[in-house]
């Protein structure tokens, strides 16, 4: 009997080259791309205040439209890519990234660099989902692909690390445009290196691909995220009401209609998985926080404690490492504990981070240490949670639909990073301006002197001393206020999702 015995074994998936780690070295420049932008621009903010004179929400505009116009493509272009293929969709996506960032840079009023920046968000909407479809087709051994993952948001760690150095030491140096023009050397490695180094890879029966599918995903989107940030920034009004229910309807809509395809644009099964959407879930939630922390982050450092661009840079340096750290480590821990159980601890520390931020205060003296202590653990917290979350993703989706499922981790990602600059620093600026004395500004000119932290502080340069320094001592108070808020709010959002992770116990 023993000669008619099948073997059953199931062969182990080949284990990556040489070539294939020197191609995610590539894809991780794709990643350093979006990342050094992210945190350079968080750092120009005062300089871009100073220069355009943007209204607050057009400084939010700038910051989060990207993000925005990002999301909502993220899904659509995780689909092109496995239709027409992954590389070639990645190296479209670079060039493009590049020309945008040539806009930015020489951009001459806030309407140009919102509109130079909804060019990035379209450009970037390409590169996100490739790096991580690819990594999935590259690396098909378990831990390999973990190890390539956590390299690869080790780089977005690594990225947002140099992006405040460089940054400052631009700022500094040149003019605000200057942090945007950061991008074209490594966009032409990622050109010249990519053909050779990255295999081409696509899903080889991708189906027809629907539009009607690509018009509701980005329908449904980018009005919720628009009425989220105005409902945080303004509170309740007819107009974002009116754009967010048709957002929510065109999102119910899109659900409906994959249900009914043979080759849906998102397969809604993957979230019938509790990894999958705990991963997904986790990531938009951990992103919010780190993205808030940033925007808000660099502001205070520099115009209420008095930092320069340089020195803010390196005070948030410590952090950005511990993210970039934190997607290496990650690799190694989920080796001896559950991906979940590591999942919820890392964001219950990073909770702990943004409750730090409570210690903070307008003396530099008191609230330097405590600021780079909170966002230490946060940022580590965080490059654990991501690390373990893109890889709950990624795994779950067979090799030909990985696009698709990197675009949904992508979409959560990008979300997060809209609805952190939204939602926190709408929140931040809501307490500062309803808190700041504005007893002796006259009238006429109140309207200036609370429209952004940049401006307020403008403006006290620009009273009598005495009556600008109790100005600006009102000024601080308030934006710490809300530092506070967003603190307590972010520290809320985190631990929710640790209690998410902790209870998917079977993954």
């Amino acid at each position: 009997m023993s000669g008619t015995r099948t073997d059953t074994t199931i062969p182990a998936p080949p284990r990556a080259r040489a070539r294939d780690w020197a191609g995610l070295a590539v894809l991780a420049l794709a990643l350093l791309l979006l990342a050094v932008d992210a945190t350079v621009l968080d750092l120009a903010v005062p300089a871009i205040s100073a220069d355009l004179a943007p209204t607050t929400p057009q400084l939010l505009w700038i910051i989060d439209v990207y993000s925005f116009v990002l999301a909502g493509l993220l899904i659509v272009m995780g689909n092109l890519g496995d239709r027409i293929g992954r590389r070639r969709l990645l190296l479209i996506g670079a060039v493009g990234f590049g020309i945008a960032s040539v806009i930015a840079a020489w951009s001459f009023s806030p309407e140009m660099l919102i509109a130079a920046r909804v060019l990035q968000g379209v450009a970037g909407a390409t590169l996100m989902p490739a790096t991580l479809g690819l990594i999935r087709s590259m690396f098909l051994d378990p831990r390999q692909r973990t190890v390539a993952i956590a390299v690869w948001s080790a780089m977005a760690g690594g990225g947002a690390a140099a992006g405040p150095l460089l940054g400052g030491w631009l700022l500094e140096h040149y003019w605000w445009g200057s942090v945007f023009l950061v991008n074209l050397p490594v966009m032409l490695a990622l050109v010249a290196l990519g053909p050779f180094l990255i295999p081409e890879s696509r899903d080889p029966n991708p189906g027809r691909f629907d539009l009607p599918s690509a018009a509701l995903s980005m329908l449904a989107l980018v009005p919720v995220v628009y009425a989220v940030k105005e409902f945080a920034a303004h509170g309740f009004g007819t107009v974002p009401a009116i754009v967010g229910v048709v957002g929510v309807v065109a999102g119910v809509l899109f659900v409906r209609r994959q249900r009914g395809l043979a080759h849906p644009m998102i397969d809604l099964n993957l979230f019938g998985l509790p990894r999958f959407r705990t991963a997904v879930l986790t990531s938009l939630l951990s992103v919010f926080a780190l993205a808030g922390v940033l925007f808000f982050g660099s502001q205070y450092l520099q115009l209420v404690l008095g930092h320069s661009p340089l020195q803010a840079g390196l005070l948030l340096l410590p952090g950005l490492a511990a993210s970039m750290v934190g997607s290496l480590a990650a690799a190694w821990l989920v080796r001896y504990l559950r991906p979940t159980i590591v999942l919820g601890a890392a964001l219950t520390v990073a909770a702990l981070g943004s409750a730090v931020f409570l210690w903070l205060t307008g003396d530099a003296a008191t609230s330097t240490t405590p600021f780079i202590l909170g966002f230490l653990l946060t940022g580590a917290g965080v490059g654990v949670a991501l690390t373990i979350s893109s890889d709950l993703v990624v795994s779950s989706a067979p090799v030909e639909r990985s696009g698709a499922a990197a675009a949904v981790s992508e979409t959560a990602y990008e979300a997060g990073i809209a609805l952190g600059v939204a939602v926190l620093g709408s929140a931040v600026m809501a307490v500062f301006r309803n808190g700041l004395d504005l007893s002796q500004v006259p009238a006429d000119q109140k309207a200036v002197a609370s429209e952004s932290l940049g401006g307020a502080t403008e403006f006290a340069r620009r009273l009598p001393e005495a009556a600008g320094n109790d100005f600006l001592m009102s000024v601080h108070e308030a934006f710490v206020n809300g530092v506070h808020l967003a603190a307590i709010g972010t520290a809320a959002v985190l631990l929710i999702a640790a209690v998410v992770a902790f209870r998917q116990r079977g993954a």
